[in-house]
């Protein structure tokens, strides 16, 4: 392939509004195009990467027996509305409508289309398991789409479902599409780590996030050297002792004017922040919850949504929380607070004599004790994880915190998408069940982003050789010179003959331009063919990771680079 002959608009500068290294360096080496805010064009080479990384990935899909597909774009609204996700996605959802009035949306996800393709075509518990799988656009109305591909309104990914007769064999092959995922980002050449992590709008009982680790991710994930790991949305808070070992006293109210926070009033008295319980009201579905936190705690809401199995929290404002217990904001408290559930975070009830608020106005009470002064309904982990938190699995290490960017998720579903959409089968008994289901999705795009987060210096890119979109490139200082012109083209044809993509810069560019270009794009190995070196049957070799270059025979050149990809 020759460079002269390629769309490659390699940049000296970047529009000043691009806010991502990943971002700003496919725009500077032509692998993208921005057309919009969070719309961008693959250019060649672009599509040389994404096609590389397919290839990983469908190559690990057809190994453990998925058959691939291809879904429309386009779902119905009608099939939406069998999940209520019509609703859910709410202005995220690109919607539009045909010339007859039926309304449409380009799909956010496939779990409606795929599980409506299953329940026309499967019947029996002959023909499963099955697993289909396809590459594909998805479209996102992103309020504001930031970080290049990562967060863009559209994307390209690769999602995939397996439909099963029961949960045991779900939990089989769920095993199965994790280590096939753990496959795809070490070919891929990926630093990451594998978290647990909520479900999100996709729903199902338990998920894991394969996240790449990058200061410049949005996901942030803790971790343990036992092996644990979570999204601090999901890592379990380890159960913090008794605080201290007083024995309870006696419940002494105080009254404290002109005080805006139940923090502020602890530290009037002089009080340790960790003795204070904090009561938050928050609105679930429409009904009241009282939620007790400790005072350097915050609460985690995607764990309180999910211990209540909520579709939508909302936390109270002042004047709902008045027109409820008639209370202001600052002074509530749990003793004696009455017609409405009371939820406890696990730290809470070993406070020995907390403070907190009187339910009065101006008023306080210090000296307050589980069970003794106040009592609960539920006592849970709603907090979130905190720098210094102990992990609850060893209970031994503190736990270490990451940035990240979430390249693929998992999903046992078990019959959500079944149940809702009449999705069956009949067993061997002749009973009709619902098809238990998983669902695995991992970004193309993402993937590609989350490559060069991890791996590029001040002159540009540095790809793996996995998916680099030329593994060698070939410059020769004056590529209309015979002798350098013959070499080039044996070199080419000796690395493409070994199975290796090899771009030729054949452009009449001073060297020091082919050099910057090259190491832009990222390509592993530049070969460099000049008078002087070739004057004593040598050519010069260097990679794309190291500063320093080799002075070998062409032959030898050839042989070394081939065996770093074939070693």
């Amino acid at each position: 392939m020759l460079f002269s002959k390629l769309l490659i608009p390699t940049l000296k500068e970047v529009p000043s509004d691009v806010d991502i290294t990943s971002a700003k360096l496919m725009i500077r080496s032509g692998i993208v195009n921005r057309l919009s805010s969070g719309i961008y064009e693959f250019l060649p080479l672009g599509v040389k990467i994404l096609k590389k990384i397919e290839k990983i990935i469908r190559h690990e899909m057809d190994v453990i027996g998925g058959q691939e597909v291809t879904l429309s774009l386009m779902l119905p609204k009608e099939l939406l509305l069998e999940t209520d996700r019509w609703n859910v996605y709410g202005k995220e959802l690109f919607r539009l409508k045909d010339r007859k009035g039926a309304e449409f949306c380009l799909v956010p996800t496939a779990e409606e289309g795929i599980t409506d393709l299953i329940r026309r075509n499967v019947k029996s518990y002959k023909q499963l398991p099955i697993t289909l799988y396809q590459f594909g656009t998805k479209f996102r109305d992103e309020i504001r789409p930031r970080f290049g591909v990562i967060r863009a309104k559209e994307f390209l990914m690769k999602d995939a479902y397996s439909f099963h007769a029961d949960e045991f064999d779900l939990e089989k092959y769920y095993k199965i599409m994790f280590n096939a995922y753990m496959n795809i980002c070490i070919k891929c050449g990926l630093k990451f780590r594998v978290v647990e992590a909520t479900s999100g709008a996709i729903g199902g009982s338990f998920s894991h996030e394969f996240v790449a680790l990058a200061d410049a991710g949005e996901e942030e994930i803790v971790w343990c050297n036992c092996g644990y790991g979570a999204s601090t949305e999901k890592a379990k808070c380890f159960k913090i002792e008794r605080f201290n070992n007083d024995g309870p006293l006696n419940m002494e109210e105080v009254v404290i004017p002109n005080i805006n926070t139940i923090v502020d009033a602890a530290n009037f008295l002089n009080l340790s922040v960790k003795k204070i319980i904090k009561t938050v009201i928050y609105i679930t579905d429409g009904n009241p919850v009282a939620v007790l936190i400790r005072g350097d705690h915050e609460i985690n809401e995607t764990k309180l949504k999910d211990l209540l199995g909520a579709s939508k929290i909302l936390i109270a404002d002042e004047q709902t929380v008045i027109s409820i217990i008639n209370v202001p904001l600052v002074f509530l408290g749990p003793v004696g607070l009455k017609n409405i559930k009371i939820i406890a975070d696990t730290s809470v009830i070993d406070i020995l004599n907390a403070f907190v608020g009187a339910n009065k106005k101006n008023c306080y009470i210090k000296n307050v004790n589980y069970k003794i002064d106040y009592d609960v309904d539920i006592i849970a982990d709603v907090r979130k994880i905190m720098h210094g938190d102990i992990c609850s699995i060893c209970k031994k290490e503190k736990l270490m915190f990451s940035k990240g960017i979430e390249i693929g998720h998992i999903f046992k579903l078990g019959n959500k998408y079944s149940e809702l959409m009449k999705a069956t089968y009949v067993d061997k008994n002749g009973k009709k069940k619902f098809i238990s289901m998983g669902c695995y999705g991992i970004g193309v795009t993402r993937i590609l982003a989350a490559a060069i987060e991890q791996s590029y210096d001040n002159n540009g890119i540095i790809w793996p050789n996995s998916i680099a979109p030329f593994e060698v490139v070939v410059v020769p200082v004056d590529y209309k010179n015979s002798k350098i012109n013959k070499i080039t083209k044996k070199i080419y044809e000796e690395l493409s003959s070994n199975g290796l993509d090899v771009l030729i810069d054949d452009r009449n560019e001073r060297i020091g331009v082919k050099f910057k270009d090259a190491d832009l794009i990222g390509i592993p190995y530049r070969i460099t063919i000049g008078e002087k070196n070739l004057a004593n049957g040598n050519v010069d070799l260097k990679s794309r990771k190291n500063t320093k270059s080799k002075i070998l025979k062409p032959e030898c050149a050839v042989a070394e680079i081939t065996q770093m990809f074939y070693k």
